[in-house]
């Protein structure tokens, strides 16, 4: 995962925008609840009135509301009021917290004596039910309330002073709402006024915790989307800098899948990461704050939720893990079987072996297709248990929450809250179990990334970068040797040889011998194990590679186009190159005539890889390709062994007229005719030279090269 840190420094500011986005989203989603609750409470409940004490009073409602305080209570509450025009108005802030508290000890203790009335058999409005009784029926009872026998009062005191706050705050707004009926305030439009107060502040916190929603989802999709586009670019960079050493570790298939599946994997974790790893956390700690505030009593419902939504994420991930590190794997195989079975459809069919290539395609498809389903299937089974266990918890909630409402003890406003942030709670842990599944495949991609990221070319610059000048295209060899990666022995052993500028040197021998090797030392596909190889002089390793291989012109054993058309293709040898110039390099590769023949001449399209022209005209064209360079030193590995004799001979001899005499020439073959003309053969048996010298001379000297030629020669051509 250390690669993903790297590559998110960038996006530091943009990071903690989102998380105080995120942080705003939290907010307005642990806000919600609460506003719903304050316009049930308050707005359905209470009439709209959230004030502590009455605004205003009258003298006769002030009268019946200090009848019940003491002397201390009394002078606190009277003293935030100011008498204007015979009604009492709320003038102060200051003790308001005594006032409240005063004021509902007072309502209670006033509702507990007309209970105490109403059980004596006295005639009280709804048995002392405050939503049923009026003002004007209240102020009826206060000759009784004036004369009530002071055992009486003392007990309803008491016995209110021992009552739960909760209720005294729910007792508190139903007696202001019989104080506002004798005032003559509209509680009715009160009552809408607070309600569309509060909507509205809902629709506010709403949107802005959309927007907030909204901007993190812009900002994490565009990280995300940078960091995979950066990710893809370094990868591809650093494996143009493989050696052939590094993509002898690492197959095509596999770096096709890290260059793709992997960095889309690293991608989703950011941007979900960036939305729920931060976003989660906040809203499961806030959640659990904000239910605690609302009951305490409730608290252990939560507890016990998060304990058992804990225990199913541990178990789940303990299931899962192993099956995500393999799967990254089973996709490599498959791609590996896929690129397999397309490059090689021709010799499939030709052996007839289709059945055996389906069922080995359907193996590796079944082995990704079990162990995804697996995956899958766990995962599916989260979400039914999260719903289970959501489903439990509100019904709890509203079982236990009913006998609190039902005491007095909590209201349902509050309870409709505790479920919301319950419901918040769960699904925070349920948002957090999916980054617990998707993290470790992620980190398992994200360290495939870093394996190749990290990988060293074996091939690097000198570290002073020197543009040597060479003049001359002379290549020589000085005892040199060379050992594949983890080989047993050395492939090539004590070369020694110069192939000289204007001169033909080609090498020929038995399969195995190690002619491709040799020649891909000379480009730097691979460095000497021992020795030296120079080109004018200068050893390959201390020239920068740009400039090494713009010294050469290489045609490789396996002839291969780019997807485009015939002049983008040569054009890859030198961008710069004429119509005139192309041309002229067609005449010498004999590629004139086909070229000419198609509809499109030098934009005649080629598909990928050249499937829609011949193996020998694909071979000339590549020819070509080197040939626009115009190099100092021409490489061609086997080049002409998709070309018939009379081709094969007329090209050679254009390449002798029109090749500049500074230019050294080495070629790879196995055919003795294409060779037999060159200033220099170069026999090789086992990695050895085994003979050296004209055509004429190791017919002579070279047994090996003499067993060579009369398997392709016939005696009057050996002559």
């Amino acid at each position: 995962m250390k690669v993903v840190f790297q590559y998110l420094k960038p996006f530091a500011f943009i990071l903690l925008l989102c998380v105080l986005l995120l942080f705003g989203q939290a907010l307005s989603d642990l806000s919600l609840p609460n506003l719903m609750s304050d316009i049930v409470n308050i707005g359905l409940q209470k009439n709209g009135i959230d004030e502590p004490v009455p605004e205003q009073i009258s003298e006769q409602g002030m009268e019946l509301i200090c009848l019940f305080m003491k002397e201390e209570e009394r002078e606190a509450f009277q003293n935030v009021y100011e008498k204007q025009d015979g009604v009492y108005i709320l003038s102060s802030a200051q003790s308001l917290q005594k006032a409240q508290e005063a004021y509902g000890q007072s309502a209670l203790t006033l509702l507990n004596l007309v209970k105490a009335y109403a059980a004596q058999g006295g005639q009280s409005p709804a048995d002392g039910d405050l939503s049923a009784i009026d003002s004007e029926a209240l102020y009826q009872l206060l000759p009784f309330l004036r004369n009530a026998p002071q055992q009486m009062v003392e007990e309803a005191y008491l016995a209110a002073s021992q009552t739960d706050d909760s209720v005294k705050e729910q007792i508190g707004p139903a007696f202001t709402a019989l104080l506002y009926q004798d005032a003559g305030v509209d509680l009715h439009q009160k009552q809408q006024n607070y309600i569309m107060l509060t909507g509205g502040k809902m629709l506010l916190v709403a949107l802005a915790g959309v927007l907030a929603a909204v901007g993190v989802g812009f900002f994490s999709a565009r990280i995300g989307a940078a960091i995979s586009r950066d990710l893809r670019h370094d990868i591809f960079q650093k494996v143009e800098s493989f050696s052939s050493g590094e993509f002898d570790k690492f197959s095509t298939a596999s770096l096709i899948t890290r260059t793709t599946n992997d960095v889309q994997q690293v991608q989703m974790l950011i941007t979900m990461g960036i939305r729920i790893l931060c976003y989660a956390p906040i809203m499961g700690i806030g959640g659990i704050i904000m239910a605690v505030g609302k009951s305490v009593s409730l608290s252990w419902i939560i507890a016990l939720a998060v304990i058992v939504l804990i225990g199913l994420i541990m178990v789940i991930f303990s299931i899962a893990m192993p099956k995500f590190k393999s799967l990254q794997k089973l996709i490599d195989r498959l791609n590996l079987v896929s690129r397999e079975n397309l490059s090689g459809l021709m010799v499939i069919r030709a052996f007839g072996n289709e059945k055996y290539e389906e069922s080995r395609f359907e193996q590796a498809n079944r082995d990704l297709r079990d162990t995804t389903r697996f995956v899958q299937r766990t995962m599916s089974f989260t979400m039914p248990a999260m719903s289970l266990i959501m489903n439990l918890v509100t019904l709890v909630i509203i079982w236990v929450g009913g006998h609190a409402i039902a005491a007095s003890t909590m209201q349902i406003g509050d309870m409709m809250a505790f479920m919301q942030y319950g419901m918040q709670i769960i699904m925070s842990f349920l948002m957090i179990a999916v980054m617990f599944i998707m993290v470790p495949r992620a980190a398992v991609s994200a360290n495939r990334v870093a394996e190749v990221l990290d990988t060293q070319p074996g091939i690097r610059d000198p570290e002073k970068k020197t543009q040597a000048k060479i003049s001359g295209g002379t290549v020589e060899f000085k005892n040199v040797s060379f050992r594949y990666h983890n080989a047993e022995s050395d492939v090539l052993s004590d070369l020694n040889f110069t192939a000289k500028a204007g001169e033909t040197t080609a090498f020929i021998g038995s399969t195995g011998s190690g002619k491709s090797t040799l020649l891909n030392l000379i480009p730097r596909f691979y460095d000497v194990t021992a020795g030296s190889v120079t080109i004018g002089g200068v050893d390959v390793r201390e020239l920068p590679q740009k400039q090494l291989r713009s010294l050469i012109g290489y045609v490789p054993q396996k002839s291969v186009l780019f997807s485009g058309d015939i002049a983008s293709n040569l054009r890859y040898g030198k961008e710069d190159a004429s119509d005139e110039e192309l041309w002229d390099v067609i005449q010498t590769a004999q590629a004139e005539e086909f070229v000419r023949a198609s509809d499109g001449q030098l934009s005649t399209p080629i598909a990928q890889g050249g499937g829609n022209v011949s193996g020998g005209q694909k071979q000339r064209l590549a020819i070509a390709r080197a040939l626009a360079r115009k190099p100092l030193v021409y490489l061609f590995d086997d080049s002409f062994s998709a070309l018939d004799f009379k081709t094969d001979a007329a090209l050679r001899g254009a390449l002798r007229e029109k090749l500049d005499k500074n230019a050294a020439v080495l070629i790879v073959a196995q055919r003795v005719s294409t060779i037999m003309g060159a200033e220099q053969i170069i026999v090789l048996d086992h990695g050895r030279i085994v003979g050296r010298g004209t055509h004429e001379q190791l017919l002579k000297d070279c047994p090996e090269y003499l067993e060579i030629a009369q398997s392709q020669l016939s005696k009057e051509e050996l002559q």
